[in-house]
């Protein structure tokens, strides 16, 4: 692969004036992901416009290196800080995306639901607020110190289909403590059970789901997703309502059937439905493979003592899925998870199963904005400028998660569903077809392999699909091409 000695040429298509045009007059691919109009002040929505684009173009990068020089970074700043601006704002035009990509799809959808923190130091703590404190180890007489963080938490909601294909986001919230003293703490002072989901942090797992159904609009198409934080009674209750589906990791034994026993109780006493064989990492990160023990039951759940007058008990299923035999150097696997959807059979059980194991996309989609665009790296200085650039971030981390996946989920599909008609003839120009024996010419995944072949990618036949670091790279480079192709051929090279 190299850069071609002879001079980029736009493919005839693209137009002449500008490099972002699709077939049909479309812009860039940002166009798809913005809604320009939803902000009080035009200016703001073309200000987003510019600036989502030079981010894109430095993933990763600081604000002033994606801006280049002071003026768009003075702008960018302003944007952040102005008091129009909301993370809503920001996100609305991706969230009209994302329920396009829903109607487009077929069959299920997964909702995956996560919470994420971002830490920050600042000269001025109190502007960001806290996230938690933690236990920081022992000073010299043996006194446990204590050190709290500083920054913002992000709590979101992926949709992704069933083959693992994220489809955008659905629902996104962000807040800061102004203190915190960690779950224990408070329950020694009071029973979270007594207390109404309302007045808990919990019920973010509740707005997002509301959120969402309202969003895509076929709640029985719908699956929630969540681990053990999201084992809230009050969810259970409110899919039933919404007409949606879920499955969570337990947490919480509850009580079932009369009431003398729990939900363990009743499912120590099923026989074995059959074996499941799943591949997981150990803690050196090597590939294992182990063998799943399936049992499953149809449960009557009952509510917390406390609540039993506000809800009412449920009919549900448990799967629980523990590993055969004892390992050596680590414990057995044990999945316990709950869902109102049926598991009669194996077969069923199973699907659950990996339904759940899709959960761990999101915290893909959270590594990509932490690791890959270095969403705590910011410098701005207070909570609602880094919410605001948080939910910026938020699209670029989705695009490069979209396209590393798309790659395996639709290879053959047409190239113009993920690029633009001047990225394709670039890619074109700058990396030769050799070496891309993989895959079929001119398909999506034709072109996606190109990309990450600009970002370091080799493409051996023994190297696995590209990641998304070598996509997130493969981009950044592709945008600059792109946009020193528009500054030579307006001219303005070298002047």
């Amino acid at each position: 692969m190299g850069l071609p000695r002879t001079k980029l040429r736009l493919p005839a298509s693209s137009g002449t004036t500008k490099i972002y045009d699709r077939p049909g007059g479309t812009a860039h691919w940002i166009d798809g992901e913005i809604d320009e109009n939803v902000f009080r002040d035009a200016r703001l929505g073309k200000r987003f416009r510019e600036l989502l684009i030079r981010m894109g173009g430095g993933i990763g990068e600081s604000i002033p290196l994606a801006c280049q020089d002071w003026a768009n970074t003075k702008a960018a700043y302003r944007f952040f800080a102005n008091k129009r601006v909301h993370e809503g704002d920001i996100l609305s035009g991706h969230f009209d995306a994302t329920r396009a990509r829903f109607e487009a799809a077929r069959g299920t959808v997964l909702l995956l639901q996560d919470t994420t923190e971002f830490t920050y130091q600042r000269a001025r703590p109190e502007l960001v607020g806290i996230t938690k404190d933690i236990n920081s180890g022992k000073d010299k007489k043996g006194r446990y110190r204590h050190h709290t963080l500083r920054g913002i938490l992000m709590h979101s909601s992926l949709a992704v289909t069933t083959e693992g294909l994220p489809l955008g986001l659905t629902a996104v919230k962000f807040w800061t403590r102004k203190k915190f003293k960690g779950t224990a703490a408070l329950k020694r002072k009071i029973n979270p059970t007594r207390v109404p989901i309302e007045k808990q942090e919990s019920v973010r797992w509740l707005d997002n789901l509301r959120q969402s159904i309202g969003l895509l609009g076929k709640p029985g198409r719908c699956i929630h997703v969540g681990d053990r934080e999201s084992d809230i009674f009050e969810l259970y209750c409110l899919t039933h309502d919404l007409s949606t589906h879920f499955i969570v990791r337990m947490q919480t034994d509850r009580l079932a059937g009369d009431g003398d026993h729990t939900i363990s109780d009743e499912i120590d006493e099923v026989a074995i439905k059959g074996l499941h064989r799943v591949e997981v990492r150990n803690e050196n990160g090597d590939p294992i493979s182990v063998t799943l023990e399936i049992r499953t039951k149809r449960v009557h759940v009952l509510p917390p003592i406390g609540k039993q007058k506000r809800y009412p008990a449920s009919d549900l299923t448990v799967i629980h899925a523990t590993e055969r035999g004892t390992p050596k150097g680590r414990k057995p696997i044990e999945w316990k998870l709950i869902t109102d959807l049926p598991a009669r059979t194996r077969s069923e059980a199973v699907e659950k199963i990996d339904w759940y194991a899709m959960r761990w996309k999101i915290e893909v989609f959270h590594k990509i904005l932490k690791s890959g665009c270095r969403a705590e790296d910011s410098k701005l200085r207070t909570a609602d400028r880094l919410a605001n650039l948080m939910a910026v971030v938020c699209i670029l981390s989705w695009r490069v998660f979209w396209l590393t996946m798309l790659n395996r989920t639709a290879p053959n599909a047409a190239p113009a569903m993920a690029l633009a008609s001047t990225e394709i003839g670039l890619l074109d120009q700058l990396v030769a077809d050799a070496g891309n024996r993989r895959c079929r010419s001119g398909t999506l995944s034709f072109y996606l392999i190109k990309l990450a072949r600009l970002g370091g990618y080799l493409a051996r036949s023994s190297d696995p699909p590209p990641g998304n670091t070598v996509i997130w790279r493969g981009l950044s480079r592709l945008t600059d091409i792109e946009i020193g192709l528009e500054l030579g051929m307006a001219g303005n090279v070298g002047n």
